[in-house]
């Protein structure tokens, strides 16, 4: 069979059985949420800013409300919106290629491995010669993070197997991360790599967008190109392969684009967990539960989501702002453990 006809009798397949909301309205539902968002994000800080006076500054010269839009906004809004976007899609690829809701790369342990293999670049003080090193080094950690999880856990492993797994590596990431930390003989260096740790788009410019860039775009293609797999996917292994898909494929192209997604993420914006499994279950009702139709709505959602987030610690009020990690996890855990409480029959028997 022709992985065209595959593709078409998967769709029909599931849309068979699901009953998904008009998708195209969702999407541009998202969209203008988005575009509010950003003009809130343009305008938000330690100095307000009026929408209009905000939008006006990014087409023409407005003085010094000009120079703190385009310079010190416009850059972390577009760097919310970037790795908010990836981690909400490469977090409902996960979930739809393990057929489980609460794979994540953070549950995965790649935010920290990610972390970790920034942190070594920054310890060893390549950054400033190498440009490249950090995003570089972030990918690396992230993809080694999930492909020893996977290749621990086993092909059919259960969630709590995989939720196991993803502890240790996280955990010894963390360990390297704390062992860098604590040998690192420049007190400022260590200040800045632990507040980095957190997660901010604080003090970020244009040449973060570019070097994110274009991981972030090449991880998209590779998660957008396995959506009509993992829509045969969710019909069955046996079934998706009688199809016609190949399942070695569809992991490589799914792993390879979280880990490339989360090391870009990482490298830009520290560590920000949890994102990537809240969007997902925030449009999955939306959408009738297909994993093709949840992968674009969820990215959006995620750049909604993290957009809000960067909006909200420069609100609140504190001496230093708030670290966007620290909020996101707030947010995530409670959602993460009513996950669990809600489906823990269903999660303690189903294969991932």
């Amino acid at each position: 069979m022709t992985p065209g006809g595959a593709v078409a009798i998967a769709e029909a397949s599931t849309q068979s059985v699901l009953m998904p909301a008009s998708r195209p309205s969702l999407i541009a539902s998202l969209a203008i949420l988005l575009a509010a968002l950003s003009l809130a994000s343009l305008a938000v800080g330690p100095a307000p800013i009026p929408v209009v006076a905000a939008a006006k500054a990014l087409v023409s010269d407005q003085g010094s409300a000009g120079v703190v839009v385009r310079e010190i906004r416009l850059p972390r809004t577009i760097l919310a919106l970037l790795v908010g976007w990836i981690l909400g899609l490469t977090g409902a690829a996960l979930q739809g290629l393990l057929r489980n809701p609460l794979a994540d790369t953070s549950v995965f342990g790649a935010q920290q491995a990610g972390a970790l293999g920034a942190v070594l670049v920054l310890y060893f003080g390549l950054v400033g010669a190498l440009s490249w090193a950090l995003p570089v080094a972030a990918i690396a950690g992230a993809l080694v993070s999930i492909a020893v999880v996977v290749a621990v856990a086993g092909r059919n492993a259960t969630v709590v197997v995989l939720v196991l797994a993803g502890l240790a590596v996280g955990s010894l990431a963390g360990a390297g991360t704390s062992l860098a930390i604590s040998l690192s003989p420049n007190p400022f260096a260590v200040t800045e790599i632990v507040f980095w740790l957190l997660g901010s788009f604080e003090d970020r410019s244009m040449t973060h967008v570019w070097l994110a860039l274009p991981f972030i775009l090449a991880a998209s293609a590779l998660v957008l190109a396995a959506a009509p797999s993992l829509r045969a996917l969710a019909l069955g292994e046996e079934t998706a392969q009688s199809l016609g898909v190949d399942l070695r494929r569809l992991r490589l192209l799914v792993v390879a684009g979280a880990a490339v997604g989360t090391g870009a993420s990482v490298a830009v914006a520290g560590s920000i967990g949890f994102v990537g499994l809240v969007a997902p279950h925030l449009v999955r009702p939306l959408v009738g539960y297909d994993p093709a139709r949840t992968l674009v709505p969820a990215g959006l959602a995620g750049a909604a989501l993290l957009l809000a987030a960067d909006c909200a610690v420069r609100l609140i009020p504190s001496g230093t702002e708030v670290r966007i990690g620290v909020l996101t996890a707030i947010l995530g855990v409670p959602l993460f453990l009513w996950v669990i409480a809600r489906r823990k029959a269903e999660l303690a028997e189903t294969p991932a």
